[in-house]
């Protein structure tokens, strides 16, 4: 069935990373909350941590819109949907509006703005130029025909410069600016190793946001943005016929180790039948009862090595339910921990799960890093041979034992074994987005399932 929605969106991009999109995004949609407006907002690109800091922000679910992971058909069902009870929809891009797979423009925000109508903001630093600031702009409208770039915003700007550097660009370019970020000193969030440090790790955060809030609304057109983000046309998309699923219990590994999901990872498996059932490796005693199933996400375990370890609890009752068969999917810092050490960046060796065989160490560089297409070499709990999965790899640690029952291809095609597999793990470091790939979650839940009715034989 077909369907329409009203769908106000706006694109905000850059020139390129590390020009404070994330910062601008929590600025512009603290502005829209304080407005009283209800605010969805997206990401580009395989990201987990910029939406958390959406999601603290606008207290709702974030979602992904990358075009490797999903077709255009997609995408406009997830805005559509997604979209539907919001005033406004905020996207946030990845790296520069142009930056894609390699050396294209495959899965770029510029991509995304196209397949999806959407007008797009670029956000510009300024510092230390004058007209070359609209030569810049005119380079990226230019350099691919047609684009959606239609206004611009200043980041990291004093107030005393905001006219001369809009007169520069709305003469030359005919672009139409919507304000600008100051310079905010106490205003900053620390990075590791993946990233942005997580929500939960910023000190005050609260009152952080509140500036954020407050210097777009004192210094950004937001009646402008809202103007510009309903010139978007109205999304069309298909409804997809209804799931027919058995319910059942998924464990869902959730606190400060493990905290890397998407929501629509998770979405999908609960229109499988999964009602989640979230626990705490690092803090649970020992696992909830009568789970059917465990899912172990990414995170952070390398720095709760010790903590996680020391929870003998927890692992003696995780090792106890494997043992019955439960089937267990797990990635990257999942994966990590369900292996049997953990080795930190100091050298420190930490005794973990002890499900799968293979110890895990830090390193200095990214392994094996970017978008992957997994393939089954095998029949397993998330699908038989052959059956693909899109995702991506994001980590410096590597494996003693990555395992072999998947095949892993770059976009590049540079392609090598990954995954680990049994009668009732499937466990390695490549994240996987399942709506690539619906089927895998309905092998999974089936699997899920016949573990519950053995149970109930028993």
């Amino acid at each position: 069935m077909q369907k329409e929605s009203f769908a106000p969106r706006v694109l905000l991009s850059a020139t390129g990373s590390g020009n404070g999109k994330t910062m601008v995004t929590m600025a512009l949609l603290g502005a829209l909350r304080k407005k009283g407006l209800e605010v969805q907002s997206y990401k580009c690109g395989p990201d987990y941590i910029d939406p958390m800091f959406h999601t603290r922000v606008t207290g709702r679910k974030t979602y992904h819109i990358d075009p490797f992971f999903s077709d255009t058909e997609f995408l406009k069902r997830l805005v559509g949907e997604k979209s539907a009870t919001a005033d406004i929809s905020i996207v946030e891009g990845a790296m520069g509006y142009y930056d894609g797979i390699g050396k294209s423009c495959e899965a770029s925000a510029y991509m995304v703005s196209q397949c999806l109508e959407i007008p797009t903001i670029l956000l510009l630093s300024p510092q230390g130029k004058g007209c070359s600031l609209a030569a810049e702009c005119t380079g990226f409208l230019r350099f691919r025909m047609p684009n959606m770039i239609q206004g611009v915003i200043f980041n990291r700007l004093k107030k005393g410069m905001y006219n001369y550097y809009r007169e520069i660009v709305e003469c030359e370019t005919g672009l139409q600016v919507l304000g600008y970020i100051p310079e905010l000193q106490d205003v900053h969030f620390e990075s590791r190793h993946l990233g942005l440090i997580t929500v939960g790790e910023v000190q005050k955060l609260n009152e952080k946001l509140q500036k954020l809030t407050n210097a777009a609304l004192e210094c950004m057109d937001i009646d402008g943005i809202i103007a510009l983000s309903k010139r978007a046309p109205n999304i069309c998309y298909t409804l997809p016929k209804p799931r027919k699923h058995v319910p059942y219990r998924l464990g869902i590994a959730r606190d400060e180790a493990f905290c890397f999901y998407y929501a629509e990872n998770l979405e999908l498996m609960q229109e499988c039948g999964a009602e989640i059932v979230e626990f705490s490796p690092l803090h649970d005693s020992n696992l909830p009862d009568s789970l059917d199933g465990l899912y172990f996400g990414g995170g952070y375990p390398e720095l709760y090595a010790p903590a996680l370890s020391a929870n003998t609890g927890f692992i003696e009752s995780l090792q106890a339910i494997s043992k019955k068969g439960i089937p267990i999917f797990a990635e990257c810092g999942g994966f990590m921990y369900i292996q049997e050490f953990l080795e930190d960046h100091y050298g420190n060796r930490y005794s973990m799960a002890h499900l799968l065989p293979g110890s895990t160490k830090l390193g200095d560089k990214l392994c094996r890093f970017g978008y992957v297409t997994i393939e089954a070499k095998e029949d397993t709990i998330i699908g038989k041979k052959g059956t693909q999965i899109c995702g991506h790899e994001f980590h410096y640690a590597d494996s003693t034992c990555n395992g072999k029952s998947f095949k892993a291809v770059k976009p590049s095609g540079i392609s090598w074994e990954a995954i680990q597999h049994n009668s009732h793990i499937v466990a390695g470091f490549p994240h996987v987005y399942f709506p690539s790939n619906p089927k895998a979650v309905e092998q999974f839940s089936l699997s899920c399932v016949e573990y519950q009715k053995r149970k109930k034989r028993k």
